[in-house]
């Protein structure tokens, strides 16, 4: 129905910059939020960042100041830029959205929370 495609996860040295991409495909009705949330081995998934659809943004305290989280609501997406990354910020990175969307066959739209596949970001030191 709905399907979050994710981009640029990768391998990077203690200090450097990645980008993740998600866009949103499929039958729905609204995008609301949309965020990233990441899990590393051993660790329950935790928020990254998320932003609001009308742009406001949150992020989790050790992302703050390193990371900046961005979307563009006429494709769907939203980008999570990665800056000065350290080696505690390795961990599976999934795209999440929230809204609406209406089955075929019904009626009304119902609520939906989404999630991509993952994609692996490692930090060597």
């Amino acid at each position: 129905q709905v399907q979050l495609l994710e981009s640029g996860g990768g391998s990077v040295q203690f200090g450097g910059s990645l980008t993740l991409s998600c866009a949103a495909a499929g039958r729905f009705t609204i995008i609301n939020n949309m965020g990233w949330y990441r899990q590393a081995p051993g660790k329950q998934r935790e928020l990254v960042a998320d932003i609001t659809k009308s742009g406001t943004p949150n992020y989790a305290n050790p992302v703050k100041g390193r990371f900046t989280i961005s979307r563009d609501n006429a494709k769907n997406s939203v980008f999570l830029q990665m800056n000065n990354l350290k080696p505690e910020d390795t961990a599976v990175y999934y795209c999440n959205a929230d809204g609406y969307a209406r089955v075929l066959g019904s009626t009304q739209d119902d609520w939906y929370d989404w999630w991509g596949q993952g994609t692996q970001v490692t930090v060597s030191s």
